[in-house]
């Protein structure tokens, strides 16, 4: 039996894309035609599989597949072919401040997102402090969400997330987030989350800093898998591949 925490084997997405022919909706409408489809090929046949304890890197060009590959992972999306094993309580951060209600404070998105994550109020109580302080949004956290900058709503969401205490931590293009204190606070957050034996998953397009920080790394194109291997490895093949800086 294996003992990977993330097994996916032969996954396929496919999108049904919309091509609009004619110049116009309201000439296309006129003449009554349907719009072409086609389809787009998001995820074929991919497979391998994630380890307890390790820290696994997705790289790829913009549409290779990254964001659509963790949301599979994540149960937010089904693939339309082959299957995926997940062992242990994922947090999922795709997009920063997705799910919050900017209208409401940021106490209150705290609460709604424990809720949500399946956490009791009590439990919720416990770690309120600690997700607010890791945060460094003490100040503002009784005022609405929409009165904060995009970079103090970050700062929660990724607190929210390593707060939860996940077995498998998913991330997005969040490497970036905050300042150059917030972004080692976090790198230190995931490996305590490591060395608990957690797992973490992360896409982006920092290549520099997922040399340091993965162990391996799964490079996507257009779907396919194009290499697995050790971070450095792998990187260096990618980027041989990119077409030259123009100038």
């Amino acid at each position: 039996m294996s003992s990977a925490v993330v097994s996916v084997n032969g996954v396929g997405v496919r999108y049904r894309a919309y091509v609009e022919r004619n110049s116009t909706l309201r000439r296309a409408a006129a003449r009554g035609r349907l719009r072409e489809t086609a389809v787009v090929v998001a995820l074929e046949d991919v497979s391998f599989e994630v380890q307890r304890g390790e820290t696994l890197g997705l790289i790829g060009d913009n549409g290779a597949g990254k964001s659509t590959l963790l949301r599979v992972i994540a149960r937010t999306m089904r693939p339309d072919s082959g299957s995926v094993a997940v062992r242990g309580e994922t947090s999922t951060l795709l997009q920063l401040g997705a799910g919050f209600n900017l209208e409401l404070s940021g106490s209150r998105n705290v609460y709604l997102s424990g809720l949500a994550h399946g956490l009791r109020k009590a439990e919720i109580n416990r770690l309120f402090g600690d997700i607010v302080d890791f945060a460094g949004v003490a100040e503002a956290i009784d005022r609405p969400l929409k009165s904060y900058s995009s970079g103090m709503v970050s700062r929660l969401a990724f607190s929210i997330s390593m707060h939860l205490m996940p077995d498998i931590l998913l991330l997005d293009e969040v490497l970036a987030v905050g300042d150059a204190g917030f972004r080692e606070k976090s790198r230190s957050a995931m490996r305590e989350l490591l060395a608990r034996g957690g797992t973490v998953m992360v896409a982006s397009h920092a290549l520099r800093m997922m040399v340091q920080m993965c162990d391996r790394v799964l490079w996507l194109d257009r779907g396919r898998v194009r290499g697995l291997g050790q971070a450095e490895t792998v990187i260096e093949a990618y980027t041989r591949s990119l077409p030259p800086a123009a100038g």
